[in-house]
């Protein structure tokens, strides 16, 4: 039986197992080219209004990420401004103060 190297778990060179930013980089360049060509999909008003409702059915799907979504903004409306994941809003951290 022949092996196939591209099979199971395979290890080092890919796409996948790049830096970040070189990743980036080279999908950069395939849109440029895209666009360049002709060959690039751009969304008008009425497929982007589509796109964005089938996104938000799906992220709503996930009642863990949609409390975590209620429970920042419960905490913005008491300190009087936004908190996100990313400004250390993360579920489970503890935050200053008494509670």
């Amino acid at each position: 039986m022949a092996s196939n190297k591209n099979q199971g778990g395979k290890k080092g060179g890919g796409f996948g197992s790049m830096d970040p930013k070189r990743q980036r980089e080279i999908a950069s360049q395939g849109g440029r080219a895209a666009h360049e060509s002709g060959h690039a999909h751009e969304f008008d008003s009425k497929e982007a209004r589509e796109a964005g409702r089938k996104g938000g059915e799906a992220v709503s799907q996930d009642r863990e990420h949609m409390s975590e979504i209620g429970r920042l903004g419960g905490e913005a409306a008491r300190s009087g401004g936004p908190k996100s994941p990313q400004q250390g809003g993360r579920s489970g951290e503890q935050h200053g103060g008494n509670h």
